[in-house]
């Protein structure tokens, strides 16, 4: 399809009237903007927000581009030490949030960066986000410490997956995941006991997949 045709795909889409965002990360852009979700190559969201910015920058297109960003939230993982740490974890893989200026110049310079699918919307036209989404996933309120809610757990199970305990009163017992508890990083298996199915709730770092 020819780059002219393609120019037809985002025309008739709605972009808002000029207004005033305060307290974002993109306080000051320039007007007219809104926020866009951006498919992307699953596993590549940093490098292709990276790209994105040094295109922008080569292009001189600053003004219709404010922030690009690859939405994360803090968890907790544990080593096989039991070591804890704190990491960044994705909460949308495959999935790029920009903030912009809907137009053929930028529309073009999206869709050609290598990596880049397509804007979420219909009938090709870019969807901007609806405000109560934006308002949750990008303008995150500001907590005091004891309003502050607690890390989750990385726990990599699943409800289904088959697992043996290897420590603990249960260990070398075999079972599966019925419950994953990212709050507490604790595991509910189902184990045969006596000969009874019976719900064991343990730490999700005594039990591996088999």
């Amino acid at each position: 399809m020819g780059r002219g045709h393609d120019r037809l795909y985002w025309r008739g889409c709605q972009v808002s009237e000029k207004k005033e965002i305060d307290d974002s990360p993109t306080a000051g852009a320039a007007a007219g903007m809104d926020w866009y979700i951006i498919k992307v190559a699953f596993n590549r969201e940093d490098g292709i927000r990276d790209a994105l910015n040094k295109r922008i920058k080569m292009a001189g297109l600053e003004e219709h581009f404010g922030e690009i960003l690859v939405p994360t939230e803090d968890v907790v993982t544990y080593n096989r030490n039991g070591t804890r740490r704190v990491v960044k974890r994705k909460l949308y893989p495959g999935y790029l949030m920009a903030y912009m200026t809907i137009n053929d110049d930028s529309w073009f310079l999206v869709r050609e960066t290598p990596g880049v699918g397509d804007f979420t919307g219909s009938g090709g036209k870019p969807t901007p986000m609806l405000p109560e989404d934006v308002e949750k996933i990008v303008k995150k309120p500001v907590l005091d410490d004891e309003d502050e809610p607690a890390m989750k757990t990385a726990i990599p199970f699943r409800p289904g997956d088959r697992v043996r305990v290897k420590e603990g009163n249960f260990q070398n017992l075999e079972g599966e995941v019925e419950k994953v508890d990212e709050s507490n990083g604790r595991v509910t298996v189902i184990i045969s006991i006596f000969g009874r199915s019976t719900p064991v709730e343990i730490d999700h770092w005594q039990i591996e997949e088999i």
